[in-house]
């Protein structure tokens, strides 16, 4: 329980036991009947002035002195516990804000998530564990504490993502990607649509539900548009038609207990020295330990298992295949900076 709900919890508890302290010290010591008694511990812990029932005797004078300066000392701590309540978490709440506001205004080249519903928490950790910068808008404030594995340092706008105000504190025009999550296809469209005008160069991933979506979704200026129900079924029967596949592809995809993982490589990543080269006089297996498994030519598309004699030039992107250990190993021999996606 938190420190300031277990106060209010003690002052409830000493409120009652104030009223029934005082019906017992009338009846005692006054002999006053319960309703008597009720009535003048009433009016006492209110001090709004009305005469006693019947005049007090010099025990029921001295209870009476000792019995206000005891309530007037429990109020002082009642309205002091409900002010804190009150307004020190609704402060804490604008500090907060303010400081997510300073700390995303720093931020160039990052991506703005769009929802933190299921899909949305589910890229927001991919995107953590592969250490990208990146903000998240959701229409309401979200308890991390309720998610395992979120990011507790989180960059949070709170606001309805499909209002240009509110992707501008996201940094919508300094922002390299934009990934929209939220439920209703009209608002990913939309969101779309204000992202593409205000940042003709960003590039944009969208939620879709319904397949006729897609193509609006295409045409506002989605550059990948991902269905999250076809996937699934999609995945389903493939566990039953090559269920060895999916299991090989899930293990390479983060989802197994290997620490086989996929990286790639773009040409400027490489150093000086490994540019304009066949695969075979870089001798990337022998080296590292990686096997390089495909290969994004800019003319040619995808090349799959591509001969020793391909070159990785300019635009080109390498996808290389091998434990954490190796991927680190080849970073630190052949990239001008040792990092993992995203660092």
């Amino acid at each position: 329980m938190p420190v300031v709900a277990k106060k209010l919890f003690i002052a409830l508890v000493l409120f009652i036991t104030s009223i029934a302290v005082g019906v017992s010290g009338y009846t005692l010591i006054e002999n006053y009947t319960l309703v008597d008694a009720l009535y003048m511990t009433v009016i006492t812990i209110s001090t709004v002035g009305f005469r006693e029932v019947l005049p007090l005797s010099d025990a029921g004078k001295l209870f009476t002195a000792v019995y206000i300066i005891f309530n007037l000392v429990f109020f002082a701590y009642l309205i002091s516990t409900v002010a804190r309540y009150i307004f020190e978490g609704e402060i804490n709440r604008i500090f907060r804000r303010i400081m997510r506001s300073r700390e995303v205004s720093k931020l160039n080249n990052h991506i703005i998530l769009c929802g933190f519903g299921r899909n949305g928490r589910r890229a927001a950790l991919e995107l953590s564990n592969s250490k990208k910068r990146f903000v998240v808008v959701d229409i309401e404030e979200i308890s991390l504490e309720k998610y395992p594995g979120a990011d507790k340092k989180l960059n949070f706008i709170i606001g309805d993502a499909t209002q240009d105000e509110v992707l501008k504190l996201a940094g919508i025009e300094r922002a390299n990607t934009i990934i929209t999550t939220l439920p209703r296809d009209s608002e990913n469209v939309y969101i779309t649509l204000t992202a593409r005008e205000l940042n003709p160069g960003i590039k944009i991933i969208s939620r879709a539900s319904d397949e006729n979506v897609e193509k609006k979704l295409h045409r506002a200026g989605a550059d990948y548009v991902v269905m999250p129900d076809a996937l699934g079924g999609f995945h389903m029967a493939h566990i039953v038609t090559k269920p060895f596949i999916v299991e090989f592809v899930e293990l390479l995809s983060g989802f197994g207990d290997s620490d086989f993982m996929l990286e790639e490589i773009t040409y400027n990543e490489m150093k000086e020295e490994f540019r304009n080269l066949p695969i075979s006089k870089l001798d990337i297996r022998k080296k590292t330990g990686t096997t390089v498994i495909g290969f994004k030519n800019h003319q040619q598309g995808f090349l799959f298992n591509p001969e020793p004699s391909t070159v990785f030039s300019g635009h080109d992107v390498m996808i290389i295949l091998g434990k954490e250990s190796a991927i680190k190993d080849f970073k630190k021999t052949f990239t001008r900076h040792l990092k993992l996606t995203g660092t």
